[in-house]
């Protein structure tokens, strides 16, 4: 048995450079790097969470990355007692508008995206290139046109204002039908088929299941665009009461020149409104490791 050993580990190939694992200087660097990449990136989120914890006079008096008087509890009081409890209202709206919005957006996309992969019918490349286009017309420029239909409907300042044109996502759209490609093979349709399936029980059974990943993906992506959305809300809407986050609290900065208190409030808002998009990030990282084909193999 020794003697095999020896003879194998006499012909075994020696390790070249390329495998030699990285040490040193190299490996140092790589997290130097990323450790300060990481720091840029944290430290707006820093600032708005040491300014949150000070009062109005220690915000104007002290050094904006120093800490001061802990009052970050009396200041999240004020937050949600402010106009008679609006801000719980404007964080409701924001939470139907991007979590109601980004899901029906996000079931949407994956049924044309699906359809655009799998089905051949005439037209079909120049719907895709006019879903490309989509991709590429800014937000700002779809406003007024937008405002101007829905005015035609008598439907300005309403919550459908703000949600119908929250639905549509040409990059969910594109990226579904990439996935769809790649992930829903045509024997597995087939066999489907085979056994009696109809096209929407394909879809809905198979097909959701393998392109869940990037379905994901197209949910975080339109939550955030929805969540950060400003201008169409400002164009649509002037009840207070239909307001999202970002459009009261702009309303609220807007005023600090006449009311300086509603500075500190804007910046605890503020801070509050990024929980809800960090937990949803959180909450559904872990289906972006999902394997392309998970919970279509029996154990």
């Amino acid at each position: 048995m020794s003697t095999l050993t020896r003879v194998e580990g006499a012909h075994a190939p020696p390790v070249t450079a390329r495998q030699r694992p990285r040490t040193g200087v190299s490996t140092v660097a790589t997290v130097t790097f990323m450790t300060a990449v990481a720091c840029y990136m944290l430290l707006p989120v820093y600032w708005l969470f040491v300014s949150s914890t000070k009062t109005q006079g220690d915000l104007v008096t002290t050094p904006g990355f120093l800490t001061a008087e802990w009052n970050l509890g009396r200041n999240l009081s004020s937050l949600f007692a402010q106009q008679d409890g609006v801000y719980p209202r404007w964080l409701l709206n924001s939470l139907l508008y991007a979590g109601a919005g980004a899901a029906v957006a996000t079931l949407l996309a994956a049924a044309a995206g699906y359809a655009l992969a799998k089905y051949t019918f005439r037209g079909r490349e120049a719907v895709f290139t006019v879903v490309l286009g989509g991709v590429l017309v800014p937000a700002t420029a779809l406003a007024l046109p937008l405002f101007l239909m829905f005015a035609e409907l008598d439907a300005t300042n309403t919550f459908w204002s703000v949600f119908l044109p929250s639905v549509v996502s040409p990059f969910g759209v594109y990226l579904s039908r990439i996935f769809a490609t790649a992930s829903v093979p045509d024997e597995v349709m087939e066999a489907a088929r085979m056994d009696g399936a109809g096209e929407f029980r394909i879809f809905r059974t198979i097909a959701l299941r393998l392109m869940a990943p990037a379905l994901v993906t197209v949910f975080l992506f339109q939550f955030v665009v929805i969540w950060n959305n400003f201008l169409l809300p400002l164009v649509m809407l002037q009840d207070e009461r239909l307001y999202p986050v970002t459009l009261g609290l702009f309303t609220w900065q807007s005023q600090t020149s006449r009311l300086p208190e509603l500075q500190t409030l804007t910046i605890v808002g503020a801070l509050v409104s990024v929980v809800p998009i960090v937990l949803t990030f959180l909450l559904l990282q872990r289906y972006w490791r999902a394997g392309l084909a998970a919970g279509a193999v029996k154990s």
